[in-house]
């Protein structure tokens, strides 16, 4: 037993020894090779593949034709049909998700409804292609639930009053089934972070809630907003199996556009496909660097 000298005890890391070597720097590294092999065989790889197809022509010479046929009327208006569902898909779902998740953050509603709400909301934001497109079509097409019932108890016929499921607005609400779900998720962090001191202050300052969110709450929360909405753009613009399953070729948008040129019989080019997609990748990827921007600044102040 180790001795005390004057009342003074030994310091503990002399008594315990030198510490216990962990695993080797090699073996921890070989923990997160999966990681980079999947990274590199589905995600960079298939992307410099893209990149590469965009500027070439079928017989492999490099070529900038593709490219200009970007700015063709028929695919900038695909490029503008998808930018306008994107964009209003991720702002109906940015505020009814936030208001959702302020409910279940600050709405002082019982304990069981947050953990219900995100376990729902985990599920339901990866809940997309064909049996998205189904349950729509079951629930809102001609014949869906939602038809038939609103027809037959109320005499209301949505689609006389000009409702479509396979148009823009059909296809934006359809979005909304797992960007909202994704804004919640996304929020509900921010909302936490929000401290009670700055509640307490503005309360003894004599401002009202109102006041608080306008100068306070809001101001905090604007960069995470505007990131989630940025981030909700980029989900939704490169979302292309449920538009398919939901509308077919009868909305000219991006995604669909680019299946019809590389798997189609038509409009078969594979090289402006690349094309296409590399346009995709541009656009999908300022919307993500401005949304890791706007979140930085964001964790900056709520730390």
């Amino acid at each position: 037993m180790a001795s005390v000298v004057d009342g003074v005890l030994p310091d503990a890391r002399s008594v315990a020894g030198p510490p216990a070597k962990g695993p080797s720097a090699s073996l921890a590294w070989l923990g997160i090779v999966p990681f980079f092999l999947f990274a590199l065989l589905f995600l960079v790889g298939p992307t410099v593949y893209l990149v590469f197809g965009a500027f070439q022509d079928p017989t492999g010479a490099l070529t900038l034709a593709n490219i200009h046929g970007l700015f063709t009327p028929q695919i900038m208006a695909a490029y503008w049909i998808s930018i306008k569902i994107s964009a209003a898909s991720a702002a109906l779902g940015a505020l009814i998700g936030f208001f959702i998740a302020y409910a279940i953050v600050h709405g002082g509603l019982p304990a069981w409804i947050r953990p219900t709400i995100l376990t729902f909301s985990g599920v339901a934001s990866n809940f997309a292609g064909i049996p998205l497109a189904f349950a729509f079509l079951a629930t809102l097409g001609r014949l869906g639930l939602v038809t038939v019932f609103l027809n037959e108890s109320f005499g209301i016929n949505i689609y006389r009053l000009g409702f479509n499921l396979l148009s823009f607005w059909g296809l934006t609400i359809t979005y909304l089934y797992f960007q909202i779900p994704l804004m919640v998720l996304i929020i509900a962090p921010a909302l936490d972070g929000l401290k009670k001191e700055w509640r307490e202050a503005s309360s003894i300052l004599g401002a009202t809630s109102w006041q608080y969110w306008r100068m306070v709450g809001l101001p905090v929360l604007a960069p995470s907003i505007l990131g989630c909405f940025l981030l909700l753009f980029a989900n939704a613009f490169g979302a292309i199996a449920t538009a398919y399953a939901l509308t077919g070729s009868s909305l000219n948008i991006v995604p669909i556009l680019l299946y019809a040129q590389i798997r189609g019989d038509v409009l078969y080019n594979p090289n402006l496909g690349y094309a296409l997609a590399f346009g995709m990748i541009v656009i999908t990827g300022c919307s993500n660097l401005l949304y890791l921007w706007l979140r930085a600044r964001a964790e900056r102040w709520q730390r």
